[in-house]
């Protein structure tokens, strides 16, 4: 498998690319965000983005947007900007991971990895392989969300995680570390705030596709269910 690592700084690149080497991945690089998203169209198994926020001729934000356009390709952000406001619209905008700089390498691996496993096998519960809840279908084997009118809902593996997590234990209230701990798999200071994100994102898609419907409910202070119906 290949991961792309896009940054304008040639020394974090290349830095980076000693340790994807050193997991056995194959590393492809990137200095600008066009590049970036010249490279992932034309270069085969790409199976994950480690982007820079702050580049010349296209900033990560605008690399992520046109990325969402057709793809679901786990993306880890690189960024300077420490600010929680920035953390979040980098996670808003489609980005499924956030480091800031300077940064532990072995962090990054480990947040590279922890992706990779919820892109390629999302859901190890032993749930049902359909469910139906509400106004959704959830097909665990292919992670297809529909409607019922037969509209797909692109979701990223997280937000797949997510969803599938709460639909498949319906009425249980899970809080925002239960979830982070389940779908992404590892333990995060700001676990509570980038759940809240994909939970806001997630939310967003299934109403647009169901002309308004709350499937996912907030239980104020405690976390967040899907009711049984």
């Amino acid at each position: 498998m290949k991961i792309l690592v896009v940054d304008d700084d040639k020394e974090i690149a290349q830095l980076l690319e000693i340790y994807i080497k050193n997991e056995g991945y194959e590393p492809v690089s990137a200095y600008d965000g066009r590049e970036a998203l010249t490279k992932l169209r034309t270069t085969p198994d790409i199976g994950l983005m480690i982007l820079d926020i702050m580049m010349p001729e296209m900033s990560g934000m605008e690399v992520i947007k046109e990325v969402r356009k057709d793809s679901q390709i786990p993306i880890l952000i690189l960024s300077a900007k420490t600010a929680d406001m920035d953390k979040i619209q980098g996670l808003i905008t489609g980005g499924d991971d956030y480091v800031t700089k300077p940064f532990n390498p072995l962090e990054v691996m480990a947040r590279v990895k922890s992706l990779l496993r919820r892109s390629q096998d999302n859901v190890t519960d032993d749930t049902p392989d359909i469910l139906d809840i509400g106004p959704l279908i959830i097909n665990k084997d292919s992670h297809e969300v529909k409607t019922i009118a037969g509209k797909v809902i692109s979701l990223t593996a997280l937000e797949f995680g997510i969803l599938y997590l709460l639909a498949s234990h319906p009425n249980r209230v899970f809080s925002a570390d239960e979830i982070f701990e389940r779908v992404w798999r590892q333990e995060s200071i700001i676990s509570a705030k980038t759940v809240m994100v994909h939970v806001s994102h997630l939310r967003d898609k299934i109403e647009e596709a169901t002309n308004g419907e709350k499937v996912i409910q907030t239980v104020w202070g405690v976390g967040y269910k899907i009711e049984s119906h």
